[in-house]
């Protein structure tokens, strides 16, 4: 048997993984790459498998790094079933639409500006109706069922604790007659998400395929975790600014309101008092995936926490309370935009690249009173990232943006399991695995992780690149080769443009110190100390612009 690793390697985006056995190729996840050019460029380049060959695909979870690329899979002629739990296809059918719609709407904003450069225009990488036409090949399955897909391969769906629906997936694989089990985590969860159950620990495994997005940190307690969103919106609010949330459409929405309804539905006089402003704000969804995600929240409550279940059959409503509104049009955004004052106002995307929060980020990011909290991870290159890295200005729809507001990060709001949730699911095997492949994590996470692995169990640890063939059994596990993308030879280029674009901002980053430092009395000598930098640095570009005209 065989593994391809052909997203998610050494990066937070992309999931999917090709399997090989004697009878039967299959796929687990197929994600959109996030974030930098050189990883978004991935998702044009064709597939590095034959669609139409591949028998079945295996769907951890909706989130569109894991599910993006199925309408393409299905444009390109896979027609093979996509096995999910229902509430992941549930969610699939609203998130892949939005995905289309959103590819259509970014490459008519591209043609116009080709026509204009006298360029033939291009195709999105698929359209709404593409996903729409691609929700015919989904399957439904429930956790804990065990479902023997061929005669040889039978797989297992359990709770990750993530998001809705999320899974990890048991693979048992029967072949040269042994039986090899895979565990591909998916996303696992963070034990401290109130609207949903904790990740299932697995008995056993000689495989496991698992991700690493916290690798190397822990986050906060949970109760620290809702005090400080309450501190920070609170004070927002008493400033008289706007508390900005870029959140996921799916699942960080939903827990953000979740922590929200519990605050305002306290009867503690002492809390009531203590947080007044937060008691009277209203509170504004301004996403429809969001809306529609959430009504899907409420029509799978079999797979929501035990405690949740209960408050809604006493009558409670965890998602809603006299303060919420949504705004499904685009003239109620905008309205938000000239009319909101002391408001919380939770838009998506999550990482701020597309979608109705870049027009409330132009509003607010340069308000002194206003707090832009995020409370979901930020890809590397997303606009969302370099917020949270510092950026003193930003671009958004062509204009320069002074980031004057508070900018915050609760990191413990994550959906993803810490170091300390990653070493506590290994450490759960009653039978350890004997190979650990980490997938979904950035380096320098993942090899945290890898010396905490290392360091704790007698367990063979490999992070795999892009294209990276192991051939694979119950006692074996061998790097056999790899595959090359197509387009390699751009990423070293594009690699480039965006280290000269990281030096542009820093140049930014230094005039405006510069201007700012106009009104203070600096010594000459520390300003001729930076002119004589400045001067050797200007004198190494010119050098290197020089050599490479020559060439």
């Amino acid at each position: 048997m065989k593994i391809t690793f052909l997203g998610a390697t050494r990066t937070v985006t992309g999931s999917n993984f090709l399997v090989e056995t004697n009878n039967s190729k299959f796929l687990v996840d197929c994600g959109l790459f996030q974030g930098q050019e050189k990883e978004t460029l991935l998702n044009t380049e064709d597939f590095m498998y034959v669609p139409s060959d591949i028998d079945f695909m295996l769907l951890t979870h909706a989130h569109i790094d894991h599910s993006g690329r199925i309408p393409k899979l299905y444009k390109e002629g896979y027609r093979g079933p996509i096995y999910a739990t229902k509430a992941t296809v549930d969610l699939c059918s609203i998130m892949l639409p939005d995905s289309g719609y959103i590819q259509e709407a970014e490459v008519e904003w591209l043609n116009r500006k080709r026509m204009r450069e006298g360029k033939h225009p291009v195709e999105p990488l698929y359209t709404a109706q593409d996903a729409i036409d691609s929700q015919v090949l989904f399957e439904k399955v429930y956790y804990n069922e065990e479902i023997q897909i061929t005669p040889n391969i039978r797989v297992r769906f359990n709770d990750a604790g993530h998001m809705l629906g999320s899974s990890i997936i048991e693979v048992w694989v029967f072949e040269n007659g042994e039986e090899t089990k895979i565990v591909f985590t998916g996303d696992l969860g963070n034990n401290d998400i109130p609207l949903l159950r904790e990740p299932t620990m697995i008995k056993d495994a000689d495989i496991l395929v698992m991700e690493s997005t916290y690798g190397n940190k822990d986050h906060i307690r949970k109760d620290n975790k809702a005090d400080e969103f309450l501190q920070i919106v609170s004070k927002t609010l008493e400033d008289g600014g706007n508390v900005i949330i870029p959140s996921f459409a799916v699942g960080r929405t939903q827990e953000i309101l979740y922590e929200i309804q519990r605050s305002k539905q306290s009867s503690d006089p002492e809390f009531r008092r203590e947080f007044e402003e937060v008691m009277d704000a209203p509170v504004y969804v301004d996403s429809p995936l969001a809306i529609s995600a959430t009504e899907i929240f409420l029509k799978n409550l079999d797979v929501l926490d035990e405690d949740v279940q209960k408050d809604i059959k006493d009558g409670k409503k965890p998602l809603d309370f006299p303060d919420l509104r949504f705004t499904p049009t685009v003239e109620e955004s905008r309205q938000l935009n000239e009319t909101a004052n002391r408001s919380i106002i939770i838009s998506a995307s999550g990482m701020c690249e597309v979608g109705r929060i870049k027009h409330h980020l132009k509003h607010n990011l340069w308000r002194h009173d206003s707090t832009i909290l995020f409370v979901g991870y930020q890809a590397i290159g997303t606009l969302g990232r370099k917020i949270v890295d510092g950026a003193k200005q930003v671009k958004i729809f062509g204009e320069e943006i002074h980031v004057n507001a508070n900018v915050k990060y609760i990191e413990a709001f994550s959906g993803h399991a810490d170091k300390s949730g990653l070493l506590r699911f290994i450490d759960s095997f009653k039978k350890k695995p004997k190979q650990i492949f980490l997938v979904h994590g950035e380096e320098e996470s993942q090899l945290s992780l890898y010396d905490d692995i290392r360091g704790n169990y007698d367990i063979k640890v490999d992070i795999p690149y892009r294209g990276d063939v192991f051939d694979i059994s119950a006692d074996r596990c061998v790097k056999t080769g790899e595959i090359k993308s197509p387009n390699e030879y751009k990423f070293v280029r594009l690699e480039l443009l965006e280290r000269l674009d990281t030096l542009k901002e820093e140049l930014e980053d230094m005039s405006l110190m510069i201007k700012d430092n106009l009104k203070k009395e600096t010594s000459d000598i520390a300003i001729q100390e930076l002119t004589d930098k400045i001067k050797e640095l200007e004198s190494k570009i010119v050098s290197i612009v020089e050599k490479q005209d020559t060439k």
